[in-house]
């Protein structure tokens, strides 16, 4: 456990609602190593945001925390002992925020205040964070923050709304990195931006990372831009994991059928031309109870316990390879239901791609 930073273990989220409860997040485990950047995949509703607000305890009523439990592994303290995220409250809660786990929030126009300039609010982090320093030790911070991120320090008496989306999104990363925290926690950084600006952030990300150590948890619906700077993805369907393991193997081999889906729809910019096709369909009402799989009625792979039992993570021992570093949630691979594997078909063609003449 020496190398792990963050280890979340059945974690789940429930919201009220006057229908009853919407189950958002069920039975959700991971580990993060320090260093590493955890990708986090799924199309909207899955639970991806609702994950990242528990985790880092800003999640709000009417969402709860209903079950299982969060552990930061805090080299500072002797043995890397492990605090309990979940039971952290009062003045411990909010000196472990920013400190030890930081947020990058969606839409940085909506997370940044529209009336205040770039260093008031960078200022802010410090002066609640460091009371003790001296002023000119926090503009000297502020500047040291925007040329991290490569903004101009004259943009420090800029309002966000002087600013470019690429920049506003620079700042937040910024806010994030005041405190040179342990882990930072990115839900869709780039969305809404332009493919070079994407690009842009993500090389901004990795650049810090490789210079800070921090870990990452980025999350995002784009599972081709997960596969290119995650060591390691997670995807997320109705509310579980139903995939887990090195972007690598998930690239080169996707075993839930959810995942061969996601793979199957953006084109490779180096192969064959070929006909896309999205996943057909729509996503579970989580709302409502699911007694079997609840990719089940999408799935051109299912078969009848998939009505019946929820399958569990398991290591995919009947795929070519395996390792026992990828699990997946399907009953084709597990040797009570499906003695024979997968089919062959699986992780290559499952909605009927066909090529398109050059």
């Amino acid at each position: 456990m020496s190398d792990v930073v963050l280890s979340v273990e059945d974690l789940s989220v429930e919201y009220a609602s006057a229908n009853g409860p919407v189950r958002a997040v069920e039975g959700v485990s991971f580990e993060l190593s320090r260093g590493e950047v955890l990708g986090i995949a799924g199309e909207s509703g899955c639970g991806k945001s609702t994950l990242a607000h528990a985790i880092t305890r800003l999640l709000r009523p009417p969402g709860a925390v209903t079950g299982g439990a969060v552990h930061f592994h805090d080299v500072q303290l002797p043995g890397g002992q492990a605090v309990d995220v979940l039971g952290l409250d009062g003045e411990p809660l909010r000196l472990f925020r920013w400190q030890k786990i930081a947020m990058v929030f969606q839409s940085a126009m909506n997370a940044l205040n529209p009336v205040l300039n770039v260093r008031r609010q960078l200022e802010d982090v410090l002066i609640d964070h460091e009371p003790g320093r001296s002023r000119a030790w926090r503009r000297a911070r502020c500047r040291e923050l925007l040329e991290l991120v490569g903004i101009d320090v004259d943009r420090l008496s800029a309002y966000p709304h002087q600013l470019s989306g690429g920049m506003r999104q620079r700042v937040m990363i910024a806010m994030a990195l005041a405190l040179r925290p342990d882990v930072i926690v990115m839900d869709e950084p780039t969305t809404a931006l332009d493919v070079v600006i994407q690009r842009e952030i993500l090389d901004e990300i990795n650049r810090l990372r490789e210079q800070f150590g921090f870990a990452v948890v980025l999350i995002t619906h784009d599972l081709s831009l997960l596969l290119e700077i995650s060591d390691r993805i997670a995807v997320m369907y109705g509310g579980r994991i139903v995939e887990y393991g090195p972007a690598v193997g998930m690239l080169e081999a996707p075993r839930h059928p959810y995942t061969v889906g996601l793979t199957s729809s953006f084109p490779d910019l180096r192969g064959d031309r070929r006909e896309l096709a999205g996943i057909p369909g729509s996503p579970p009402d989580l709302g409502q109870p699911i007694a079997g799989c609840s990719f089940a009625p999408r799935c051109g792979y299912a078969f009848a316990p998939c009505a019946a039992t929820a399958p569990a993570l398991r290591a995919p021992a009947t795929t070519p390879g395996a390792d026992g570093r990828m699990t997946v949630a399907c009953h084709l691979y597990d040797p009570a239901e499906a003695p024979d594997g997968p089919p062959d078909a699986l992780g290559k063609s499952l909605f009927n791609l066909t090529e398109v003449p050059q």
